[in-house]
């Protein structure tokens, strides 16, 4: 396996800011590499000890004062990367950062890339290429759920049933091996059923993990609430309401909304990601037009939708208007609770932006819908393919598996030959986890990192 010094610029010092631009009370540069240590004491730093914050009053080369800091220097290989790292914690901003990361360059360190410190973590063995993706999962992580998982995932759940699935193949592997090199031994050749029994459970278990991808997606993204129903209906004053917030412009005009505007709500035990659409009407205003059909293509999707109306009649005209475009769960929703006091349809959610009515019933009913029509989840303690390399690798093996399983039970091919299928899977497999001996990978893997990580 390649390591970090092995590549171009992999014996450099590289440095980034750590933490985000802008005002706050404090930001990370972080050094990493072999001349971390020199770089920090080219700054001021003139005692350090592994694992322990020292107060420095950090200089440039050149002698200007900088910041008044505190340093911590992590030892190789007990680092983040794998190689000595330096964090430095200065005062907050824009200039203080800025100059003490331009001293660093000064000292001798190297901007560092997108993703280099993990892609660093990765070629040092501290993680493995699952594993770093989980830290880019967890930066970006817009639910509980999402977090959880990417935490998981962090922690070695995905990496390790990836690697008994690879184990298993090898497994199969050696069972043709033993075939095909000792077919005289004592014990007997290998039954063919015993072959086939194998391989056929590593294809069942790779095709549910690579099934898992939906169930992500859910707690990655939300479920689909989309909120239908005619122009002027309440629409983006429920959204309002439900969010909390303002985040769709709310006004008397009949059709204001012209395209959809979409909000995470983070609830348990599953996120919702609701969808103000455009007003489901006849109209020959072009732009209204295209509004509307971002609509329809939201409601094809949608695995909940919240029929609006302000009356009965409109309620009933949006679920007609709708059944041939979706094939979520349907709610009815009176919005307009307020100004209406009649009920005579019990199955209709009454609820009021306005007053605050009905919303917490109407966000239950919500809650059940989405756990009856969205993709089921699996025990807490079950791994998730989160990211499409995941699921993309788990289908080039399970492939594989087939085409060997066909190959095998139909006898058109000698055995070393069909096993030709097996290694193909394992190397699948391989490249997902990081055991790779080439830099394309890495380079699909660390392209969307922010710098810093």
């Amino acid at each position: 396996m390649v390591t970090a010094h092995q590549l171009p610029g992999g014996d450099d010092t590289i440095v980034a800011r750590a933490t985000a631009a802008g005002r706050g009370a404090i930001a990370v540069i972080r050094l990493s590499g072999a001349r971390a240590t020199s770089i920090a004491r080219a700054l001021g730093a003139s005692e350090l000890h592994p694992r322990r914050a020292t107060r420095v009053a950090l200089r440039h080369p050149n002698g200007e004062p900088l910041d008044d800091v505190l340093l911590t220097w992590f030892a190789a290989p007990r680092s983040y990367t794998g190689d000595d790292v330096v964090e430095i914690a200065t005062h907050g901003g824009q200039v203080v950062p800025a100059l003490v990361l331009a001293a660093c360059v000064a000292a001798g360190a190297r901007q560092a890339t997108p993703g280099e410190f993990t892609r660093r973590a990765v070629l040092n063995g501290r993680m493995d290429l699952v594993q770093a993706e989980a830290v880019a999962d967890l930066i970006d992580a817009r639910t509980t759920a999402m977090h959880r998982q990417a935490l998981s995932q962090l922690d070695g759940g995905l990496s390790r049933r990836l690697l008994a699935l690879r184990d298993e193949v090898i497994h199969l592997e050696a069972l043709i091996a033993y075939d095909i090199d000792f077919p005289e031994e004592d014990d007997g050749p290998i039954a063919p059923a015993r072959i086939k029994n194998a391989a056929e459970s590593l294809r069942d278990a790779l095709r549910a993990l690579m099934n898992t991808a939906p169930q992500a997606a859910v707690l990655r993204d939300g479920v689909l609430v989309v909120i239908a129903g005619p122009p002027n209906a309440g629409k983006s004053s429920l959204f309002n309401a439900l969010l909390g917030e303002s985040r769709a412009l709310v006004t008397p005009i009949a059709g204001t909304t012209r395209d959809a505007i979409e909000a995470v709500l983070d609830r348990a035990p599953l996120p919702l990601r609701f969808v103000d659409t455009a007003g489901l009407r006849d109209t020959d205003d072009a732009i209204e037009r295209l509004g509307i059909e971002v609509s329809t293509r939201y409601l094809g999707q949608a695995q909940v939708v919240l029929a609006c109306g302000s009356s009965e009649d409109d309620i009933a005209a949006t679920c007609e208007a709708i059944a041939n475009r979706t094939a979520g769960m349907v709610i009815r929703v009176h919005t307009k609770a307020d100004l209406d006091a009649s009920a005579s349809d019990a199955q209709v959610q009454r609820v009021s932006a306005e007053t605050g009515q009905g919303l917490g019933d109407l966000l239950e009913a919500i809650d059940r819908a989405a756990a009856a029509g969205a993709v089921a989840l699996p025990p807490g303690d079950d791994v998730l393919v989160t990211r499409e390399r995941h699921r993309a690798g788990l289908a080039a093996a399970h492939d594989e598996l087939c085409a060997f399983l066909r190959a095998w039970e139909s006898g058109a091919l000698p055995a070393p030959v069909a096993a030709v299928h097996l290694y193909a899977a394992r190397e699948s497999l391989s490249d997902l986890i990081g055991i790779v001996d080439t830099e394309d990978v890495l380079d699909r893997v660390f392209r969307e990192f922010c710098i810093g990580k």
